[in-house]
């Protein structure tokens, strides 16, 4: 089947929600979305993990919270391959990576989303998409490489870099890094996201499409 991915800036906004539903083959509250929380565990408050799963309820989802630092890797597997929408955080990039290899995701989850599955992700979930997560420690403070990985290669289920949370001040920094990497980076705002089916792809929401070529 030809892959699905939503990748967002800040969740679901009113400005981009309008265009993840059209990707959904039933009504929310018919699919189950897995949201794996792990990369926020370094540095984000535990109350803003409840409002991000509170959001989501919301939207009418069948959620359950699968944390990859916490679940045995085999039942991680098997409640994957039992949802429709696999939602991967935000938080710090490099914990969320290591996590993902250590429990042995990055084997499978491009075979889920082959099956019909939707990726949506938030942040660094949306950089671990990408060819590598360099991009996530560019600047001081930004992500801290906590876990200390030396291969910083991402999932490659998109040829490009998103960089969230994007403002103007962001520009020459990303101007001059793009330089050093053999990709294309995409800015997006907090109410942007890049909806990629298959080979396609295109920036919805609000704002300016900015991009950086190598």
């Amino acid at each position: 089947m030809i892959r699905k991915l939503f990748l967002t800036s800040e969740g679901l906004p009113p400005e981009t929600a309008p265009y993840f539903a059209e990707l959904l083959d039933r009504d929310p509250q018919d699919l189950k979305l897995a949201m794996i929380p792990t990369a926020a565990y370094p540095e984000i408050d535990p109350l803003l993990l409840n409002e991000a799963k509170e959001g989501l309820s919301k939207s009418g989802f069948q959620i359950e919270v699968i944390d990859l630092k916490v679940e045995d890797p085999m039942v991680i597997k098997n409640k994957l391959e039992k949802t429709d929408i696999i939602a991967v955080g935000g938080g710090n990039t490099f914990f969320l990576l290591y996590w993902v290899r250590k429990c042995g995701l990055d084997k499978y989850l491009g075979e889920l989303l082959d099956q019909g599955k939707i990726y949506l992700s938030i942040s660094a979930g949306s950089i671990l998409a990408g060819p590598d997560i360099a991009i996530s420690g560019w600047r001081k403070d930004w992500d801290k490489n906590v876990v200390h990985l030396k291969d910083l290669t991402g999932l490659n289920f998109v040829p490009f870099a998103i960089s969230p949370h994007y403002t103007e001040a962001d520009r020459t920094l990303l101007e001059e890094k793009s330089k050093t990497v053999g990709y294309q980076i995409i800015a997006i705002n907090d109410a942007q996201a890049v909806r990629v089916i298959g080979d396609d792809y295109k920036i919805v929401g609000n704002g300016k499409e900015i991009f950086f070529w190598p």
